[in-house]
């Protein structure tokens, strides 16, 4: 065998090492941590989707995160999984281009700066915020979002009624403590911020109640410790 057939395989041989340890890494990364199934689909969460979670958290470490950090993630995937299973049942329209990049806009701003940003997609493989997959995740929130809207806040009464026991009970109260010695502002002045708070109390309250019955409807197997 020549010097350089010689070469030639001990470069090939480092290459193919090179791609086996690339190839065992990403299996590692990727490992299937759960499954959620309602009996029809089966949602499956690997210790990537966990990572791509985190680094969309202000704040959060990922290199590395925390124990922590990566279960609070693995329950917000899981409740996600559960709407996206229900959602399946009402189809509505997919998010738009226009939507996809105005909430992506909406992350970036949550963060130092853009590049600040980037460079956290970087250390959980996205290649930037334009990278496909980035992109399917936050059109998969969307489209979550635009389920709950549907589902939830669409149905929710507030009566003139909740807004004044509220302003008297909560609101007021509040206001003094926090605030002694200055005039409370008149419910009709902030008739508009109660409602929308009341509004999102109970849509807390009907999430809470539907993916607590949606758990036990469902079968979630935890695969592996994260």
């Amino acid at each position: 065998m020549s010097r350089e057939s010689f070469q030639n395989i001990v470069k090939l041989v480092a290459v193919l090492a090179l791609v086996v340890g690339s190839l065992n890494a990403q299996r590692k990364v990727d490992r299937s941590v759960a499954t959620i199934s309602d009996g029809v689909r089966t949602e499956i969460i690997t210790y990537s989707d966990i990572l791509w979670q985190l680094a969309q958290q202000p704040g959060v470490q990922i290199d590395p995160p925390s124990k922590d950090d990566l279960n609070r993630a693995l329950q917000t995937l899981i409740n996600q999984r559960l709407f996206s299973l229900e959602a399946e049942r009402i189809p509505r329209a997919a998010p738009t281009r226009d939507e996809i990049n105005s909430e992506i806009k909406r992350v970036v701003s949550q963060f130092p700066s853009p590049v600040e940003f980037e460079r956290r997609l970087n250390k959980v493989g996205f290649t930037s915020v334009n990278d496909d997959n980035f992109e399917r995740i936050i059109s998969e929130r969307l489209a979550i979002e635009k389920y709950i809207d549907f589902r939830f806040r669409s149905f929710i009464v507030v009566t003139p009624a909740d807004e004044e026991k509220y302003y008297k009970e909560v609101y007021v109260p509040s206001f003094r403590r926090k605030y002694p010695g200055v005039v409370v502002p008149s419910l009709d002045d902030i008739r508009a911020v109660i409602r929308g708070s009341l509004t999102e109390d109970k849509v807390s309250n009907q999430i809470e109640t539907f993916l607590d019955e949606a758990k036990r409807r469902v079968e979630i197997v935890i695969l592996s410790d994260v």
